[in-house]
């Protein structure tokens, strides 16, 4: 074993060490404390935090989006009708002189139609079939007619026109999928939120046992320097100015036990932890020779990122508005056919023996004549847009990779920044060990006993702000790129 990881090791073992001194309370009380690491946090937030339950949410929403889109490609079934269509009243009839006559009617017209359409993606095209049957009472007259179309089967086919379907073919996938990554970066973006209140917390418990710590020592070297007092081996001064330490030493147990009530409060919170349970945080493993290259994030962060998908759809978006835009200008036209047959007669038998074909063919055009340029400057406009969205889309790609090339030379900073930190706190620990015996023995000033007892304090918070700023920019570039490192394969959640 290096010198190195003897240090990280003998780092790790003293921290979990301060935090059970700092909570030994707690441990009176057996079952009262819940004790966490970093990864248990992490996967409670993402099971019970309220933004885990909004992001399950989002995606529901989206899938079900998904599915309307899927239904508008398959045939289409329903059935409608009036019953009953039933009527008393009086209406006006114009007479062979001109006047009119209010007549009495009294009747029932019900029908039911039965009727069935297929869209055609590639065309717009709609292919629809129906049958209908109708019956008219008349009851002034007591007469009973049947009206009924057996069958009649067309299509309708745009021409020259936007075919929506097409384009949502294109669209609406990448939509679906946009969706799907952006509710794992939703989980990402959890863990890194999380991360901070662990961490808040995390430093708030060392506070406090380095605090408590410090005044018990505090108190030990104050009762030491009364007796050399008394003895005449040291001047009030330092006797005040020990005085005066364990004030301040008090003063920052108050204050952490403050933090840590604030700290422990923002966490459970998020994490949705209920109970009365006291909260105790297990230092996060040194995971810093894990290997991260700029290549392998931005690989990956352009097959997986739900931005590289939306990168695709923004353009495609664009080009379907320019798509819009011609088919809502120059010559529209829709050609319509169909056949089938209808019939009436006094019964509903009658109605299917021997009847009448129909048939209509129906051709129905727009050309505008004059239109002052407005059909050239809607294309022109969408043309731009689809441009300008290009352009738009280039800077955002920059962007995007730049973004994560910045994540990745910040990560492997932070290692090598956790490494000297864990190394400077070894340092100032021993440094601080030494200067209180050296002090206990009388070959040490008071100043620099001071001095030796910041700098083991700002050690100590600089390790575990390390820590924070190392698995901060770890699942920042989880977030990034949608891949585990650690386990060297791609996020996915069910």
């Amino acid at each position: 074993m290096t010198n190195k990881s003897i240090k990280s090791t003998v780092k790790y073992l003293y921290l979990m060490c301060l935090l059970t001194i700092s909570y030994s309370g707690f441990c009176a009380a057996p079952g009262d404390t819940l004790r966490l690491t970093l990864q248990q946090v992490v996967e409670m937030a993402k099971g019970n935090s309220i933004a885990a339950k909004q992001a399950v949410t989002t995606r529901e929403t989206k899938y079900w989006q998904w599915r309307t889109y899927k239904s508008n490609y398959q045939p289409q079934l329903s059935l409608s009708g009036n019953l009953p269509g039933y009527s008393k009243t009086s209406t006006p009839v114009i007479q062979p002189d001109g006047s009119i006559l209010f007549q009495s009617i009294h009747y029932d017209n019900s029908a039911v139609t039965l009727n069935f359409s297929q869209s055609i993606t590639a065309t717009g095209a709609t292919i629809y079939g129906m049958t209908q049957m109708q019956r008219f009472d008349d009851f002034d007259r007591n007469n009973i007619l049947y009206n009924g179309t057996p069958y009649a089967i067309g299509f309708s086919q745009p021409l020259g026109q936007f075919n929506s379907l097409k384009w949502d073919n294109k669209i609406q996938p990448l939509l679906y999928n946009e969706s799907k990554q952006a509710y794992i970066e939703a989980q990402e973006q959890i863990s890194i939120t999380v991360t901070g209140y662990f961490f808040d917390l995390l430093l708030a418990q060392i506070n406090l046992g380095t605090a408590e710590n410090n005044l018990i020592s505090i108190q030990k070297i104050l009762k030491i320097a009364n007796l050399k007092f008394d003895l005449g081996k040291i001047s009030k001064n330092e006797i005040l100015q020990l005085q005066l330490e364990q004030l301040n030493a008090r003063k920052a147990v108050g204050t952490a036990k403050r933090d840590m009530e604030i700290a422990t409060l923002n966490l459970r919170s998020y994490i949705g932890q209920e109970g009365d349970d006291k909260i105790a945080l297990i230092v996060p493993e040194n995971i810093s020779q894990m290997t991260v290259t700029t290549d392998k994030v931005l690989a990956e962060a352009f097959a997986n990122r739900s931005d590289a998908i939306a990168f695709m759809r923004r353009v495609a978006e664009a080009k379907r508005d320019v798509a819009l835009a011609h088919g809502q200008t120059g010559l529209t036209a829709t050609l319509t056919a169909n056949l089938g047959t209808s019939n009436s007669a006094t019964s509903i038998p009658g109605v299917y023996r021997s009847p009448q074909n129909q048939q209509l063919l129906e051709l129905q055009f727009s050309i505008p004549v004059l239109d002052w340029g407005r059909s050239k400057a809607k294309i022109k406009t969408a043309e731009a847009n689809q441009q300008l969205t290009e352009y738009s889309v280039e800077q955002d790609k920059q962007t995007f990779k730049q973004q994560i090339v910045t994540q990745v030379s910040l990560f492997n900073v932070m290692k090598e920044q956790l490494t000297l930190t864990a190394e400077a706190d070894s340092i100032a620990s021993e440094k601080y060990k030494i200067a209180r015996e050296r002090y206990v023995l009388g070959d040490l000033s008071i100043t620099d006993l001071s001095i030796a007892f910041t700098e083991n304090d700002q050690a100590k918070r600089d390790y575990v702000q390390s820590l924070r700023d190392f698995w901060s920019a770890y699942y920042e570039l989880r977030y990034l790129s949608l891949f585990d490192f650690e386990k060297n394969q791609k996020i996915s959640y069910k």
